[in-house]
């Protein structure tokens, strides 16, 4: 009976993910070797390789560059075709490659060793001219590929990725790598936003307008609200914040009050509002709101008592941090 498509994918899951549970037994003194080589390093980690293989390299180049160790991608091909130039003297070569056969890695070790730069040779194959040739030998062999022919490179570019990702993290463990040095080579998009971007830089100069006196009458609280367009006032009393009026404070006045005439902002506000510093991390006080199921926080002025503005959930949404 054939099996049916989700059996062979699970096979071919589980296949890949046994083998790559192995590599753990390939972890051993030349990887130790190349975490030292990387960690001393003056230039850049230059990576290179061909097919599959340099696909997996320009992977591992931007992981590296994201996590604190200097890379460059070098297509083999290329190299040996005029690129080679690139290489400079302090620099650090891996080569990937499954065989270590491959013809373009064969004419280019040699060259790379004339030039004296150190060569790290990730391989699937020990016997190989890579492994025997290059000066650090890095093994990622595996027993066979999930493809059913055992001839599409899976597995084996599988364990190329893994070995090389767990070399990026064992070199960020090492040196300390936190949030901020992410934050600094990753200043596009939500995850870099979520890093780096603070309160005061999506607070609008306005914000610190949308305030109000404890004596003020409803009537003012609802027309600060509506031109302020930030859904509350913060309630003020000279430069110290007593309290905030939102939307839904204003609906519960008019349940509450039979007649409200001479309701002030003070007995219809919430009193000690929920606030920030202005360097606050935006994703911090978005958490905040969460936490307290609110949609505006304070922000604080020259000390945590005075107003600084005020910041609503859809300043941090729209500028997608999440």
């Amino acid at each position: 009976m054939k099996q049916t498509v989700n059996e062979l994918a699970k096979a071919a899951i589980a296949q890949v993910g046994e083998e790559l549970l192995q590599l753990q037994n390939l972890v051993d003194e030349n990887f130790e070797k190349v975490v030292a080589l990387c960690l001393k390093l003056e230039g850049r980690l230059v990576i290179t390789g061909i097919g599959k293989s340099a696909l997996i390299g320009q992977k591992l180049v931007a992981t590296l560059n994201s996590t604190g160790t200097p890379a460059m991608f070098l297509h083999a091909a290329d190299a040996i075709h005029g690129d080679l130039g690139m290489v400079q003297s302090h620099d650090v070569v891996m080569l990937i490659s499954k065989s270590g056969n491959s013809p373009e890695i064969k004419v280019l070790l040699p060259y790379l060793k004339d030039m004296g730069n150190t060569t790290i040779g990730m391989t699937g194959n020990m016997e190989g001219y890579l492994a025997q040739h290059a000066d650090i030998p890095l093994n990622t062999t595996v027993s066979r590929e999930s493809c059913p022919n055992n001839l599409a490179p899976t597995t084996s570019t599988a364990a190329q990725l893994v070995m090389g990702d767990a070399l990026a993290v064992t070199l960020m463990e090492l040196r300390g790598f936190n949030p901020q040095d992410f934050a600094k080579y990753h200043p596009g998009g939500a995850l870099g936003k979520k890093l780096y971007l603070r309160v005061s830089e999506l607070l609008h100069p306005d914000s610190a307008k949308v305030f109000v006196a404890p004596d003020s009458g409803w009537k003012e609280v609802i027309v600060k609200i509506s031109t302020g367009r930030m859904g509350a006032v913060v309630v003020k009393d000279q430069e110290t914040v007593v309290g905030i009026v939102t939307d839904g404070d204003i609906r519960r006045m008019l349940e509450n009050y039979e007649a409200f005439e001479a309701v002030t902002a003070r007995e219809i506000m919430s009193e000690n509002p929920k606030s920030v510093a202005p360097d606050t991390l935006a994703y911090e006080a978005f958490q905040l709101m969460e936490t307290h199921n609110i949609t505006q926080l304070v922000v604080q002025g020259t000390n945590s008592r005075n107003f600084g503005g005020l910041i609503h959930l859809h300043d941090i949404i729209k500028e997608g941090v999440f």
